[in-house]
């Protein structure tokens, strides 16, 4: 290697050194104690060096003769992705999720697991709902938390003004959260991809702030509480709170705290997959046709004859019904519910399970929620560095994975003779 060669490395990993620190010295060197910043420059330093040694790995592996042959092989290949898996091996990885699932039962409902499930399940439902918007008609949409807060304040406050219960906002969050749906649609009819995702992205935050600062009806940053769900008037609780019996007592059985979240994850279980079935059925049906056909190409779906703006409305409001839905049961499964459980991030954390799966897929919108859900539950310990892991996640999905980790498997017609 020439001198000129080795400066132009040294250069290189010093550049990659100063930019790692930019980007991580504020986000992990900087701690907030009380009014006032504290500066821990290890951390940074040490991500820092890693990037660097990294970095250096690549460069040394990239021009090795293992790294020029690995190119030569590549060459030609470069917008080649890999093919989507067979509908048969879909099937079976649905089944193992959801068999996954049924782990509460097979640990006599240990209560911690219960609820890491339960929560994989919501975002199982949010990801179905954006996987419409998104993955199918390629409306990139970053505001659809707002959907979601719409249906968890739906029942926490229509109990608290109008006594609605669990089964009843089940059913009316849904055509609250799609009329929400259709009026957002309507300003964004004729906004395309980056203008498109700036206006849902204020529209979700424009929820948030109402939610936070209407504090005389929405309880305002100290939020409202939920009821719990209830079988048949029975309640899930020691004692009655909504004039109900308890559970326990009408089955004749000690009282059991984890019976409201089995019973709960029961009813989710059915729901997603109801859902399931339903975002299949419509993806094969003219209406999900139409979705593709915008997603692909919009003016050619225009000069066809399809109505986009109709197209638009019933993606966008298929996908809020949905977050509604998954809004309730969220409601439910907390108690509680306020304006910090709706923030941008959840938008992201929803957007990122799609990319991860593959947009377009149901068995990889599966896969991915519960891969970004229980997977933190599971490793606590690197809280801290949670973003950090998406960001990196998302990159090598990017390079070895472009259309996620299942991507789907689209419509072709071959010609006679070609």
């Amino acid at each position: 290697m020439t001198r000129s060669r080795i400066s132009a490395f040294m250069i290189d990993l010093a550049a990659t050194f100063v930019l790692a620190m930019v980007v991580l010295g504020p986000m992990t060197g900087l701690q907030l104690s009380g009014f006032s910043f504290v500066a821990n420059w290890q951390r940074p330093l040490v991500l820092a060096a890693v990037v660097t040694l990294g970095r250096l790995a690549f460069k040394l592996a990239w021009g090795s003769e293992w790294g020029q042959r690995w190119m030569a092989r590549k060459q030609g290949k470069a917008l080649d992705t890999p093919g989507a898996i067979g509908r048969r091996s879909q099937l079976w990885l649905v089944a193992l999720a959801f068999g996954l699932t049924l782990a509460p039962f097979a640990f006599e409902a240990n209560s911690y697991l219960t609820k890491a499930v339960i929560l994989a399940l919501i975002y199982v439902l949010l990801g179905l709902g954006l996987n419409i918007v998104v993955g199918l008609a390629g409306l990139l949409d970053l505001g659809y938390v707002a959907f979601y807060a719409v249906g968890a304040y739906f029942l926490a406050l229509g109990y608290q003004y109008w006594g609605i219960g669990f089964w009843t906002a089940l059913v009316l969050s849904p055509i609250l959260a799609a009329t929400l749906g259709g009026l957002l649609a309507f300003p964004v009819l004729r906004t395309h991809g980056d203008y498109l995702a700036i206006v849902t992205l204020g529209f979700g935050e424009i929820i948030r702030l109402v939610l936070t600062n209407w504090v005389d009806f929405t309880g305002g940053p100290n939020g409202a509480s939920a009821p719990g769900p209830t079988f048949f008037g029975m309640e899930f609780s020691r004692i009655a709170k909504y004039g109900g019996t308890p559970f326990h007592e009408a089955i004749g059985q000690p009282y059991n705290p984890n019976m409201k979240f089995l019973f709960l994850y029961v009813v989710l279980l059915v729901v997603v997959g109801l859902m399931v079935f339903v975002v299949d059925r419509l993806r094969q049906m003219p209406m999900g046709r139409a979705w593709e056909a915008l997603r692909e190409d919009e003016i050619a779906c225009r000069s066809l004859g399809i109505n986009h703006i109709a197209v638009k409305l019933s993606a966008f409001m298929m996908g809020a019904m949905t977050g509604g839905i998954a809004g309730v049961f969220f409601a439910s499964y907390q108690g509680f519910v306020n304006p910090t459980s709706f923030t941008f991030f959840e938008s992201a954390l929803i957007l990122a399970i799609l990319v991860l799966g593959g947009l377009g897929s149901i068995t990889g919108v599966i896969i991915a929620a519960f891969v970004l859900t229980l997977v933190p539950e599971l490793l606590r310990d690197f809280a801290d560095y949670r973003i950090l892991m998406f960001g990196l996640l998302m990159i090598l999905m990017m390079i070895w994975r472009p259309r996620g980790l299942i991507s789907a498997k689209r419509p072709t017609i071959e010609l006679a003779g070609s």
